[in-house]
């Protein structure tokens, strides 16, 4: 377990690294750009996600098609939406308004799977969005794309995750991760086509530091829910928040005042007692066969 869980803080610092590669192109490429580079060196991952029998065709199909179609809708959406987010705004901020997903996801799922939410996880919910203002401040402070982009992202992954609950045990690890990665792969080429500009030498580092750290990433955690429960790994993915203040300050210059602070830790103490509390989390990470 132990081993588990050190790979799951490995998997979410190579993510962290691979955000800070992308925020370093500082816009100077279309997100869709950057997205579509990211995504074709993501298929690097395949060859260690796909089990042994499974057909290489498998990453473009499913049993479930709607699932499929989803994760890849979504996955392009949060894609897109992450990288606007990175360029427009600090690091911190960014990850503590995508770190509402699993708020999104309690709230999806009384909608749409007509779960019981008790009292606790509604308090969670109430917590999290209250520290959403604190961050955002309306009326207080400007709020850009960038905001609006990294609550998109959220939404997005939290869609994705209801999804896969609805769907059950039923798709290959190799057709999840497929869509994850065609989707975005899909979206970036075609938006690219009418003005695609040829990145510099510099920009193609970034462009490879971000797309293969991520596709590490994706294989760490696979690895690392094979060796631990899933439960015990995911919260692991909140230690990005501590990457990314230290990455803002040190590579960006960013800078977080006080209330901003309080509203990050409303947010991620909510997102953590939701994720920690609901017993289905663990269903989920098992339903995307990466354990």
């Amino acid at each position: 377990m132990f081993k588990g869980v050190l790979l799951g803080f490995a998997c979410y610092a190579a993510y962290a690294v691979s955000d800070a590669f992308v925020k370093s192109l500082h816009g100077s490429l279309p997100a869709y750009e950057a997205v579509f580079f990211g995504a074709a060196l993501g298929l690097a991952a395949i060859p260690f996600i796909r089990k042994q029998g499974d057909r290489w065709g498998e990453v473009f199909v499913a049993r479930r098609p709607a699932l499929w179609w989803i994760r890849a809708i979504t996955g392009a959406i949060s894609n897109l939406s992450a990288v606007v987010a990175f360029t427009h705004l600090p690091m911190a901020e960014t990850f503590a308004l995508i770190f509402l997903m699993p708020i999104f996801v309690t709230v999806l799922s009384v909608l749409f799977l007509k779960e019981h939410v008790g009292w606790r996880r509604w308090s969670a919910v109430f917590a999290g969005f209250i520290g959403v203002l604190v961050v955002l401040r309306p009326g207080f402070r400007h709020l850009g794309l960038g905001h609006f982009a990294a609550i998109a992202c959220g939404m997005a992954g939290a869609v994705s995750v209801v999804a896969l609950r609805m769907a059950g045990a039923h798709e290959k690890r190799i057709s999840l991760y497929g869509a994850g990665v065609v989707g975005p792969l899909a979206a970036g080429g075609v938006l690219m086509l009418p003005s695609f500009a040829w990145p510099t030498m510099q920009q193609w580092w970034l462009l490879a530091g971000y797309g293969l750290l991520a596709a590490l990433a994706g294989v760490l955690l696979m690895l690392a829910t094979q060796a631990a429960p899933a439960n015990r790994v995911a919260p692991t993915q909140y230690s990005q928040m501590l990457w990314a203040i230290g990455f803002g300050y040190w590579l960006f210059g960013d800078t977080l005042d006080w209330p901003m602070l309080i509203g990050i830790a409303m947010i991620l103490g909510a997102g953590l007692f939701t994720l920690v509390r609901e017993d289905q989390v663990s269903g989920w990470w098992r339903r995307m066969k990466l354990v």
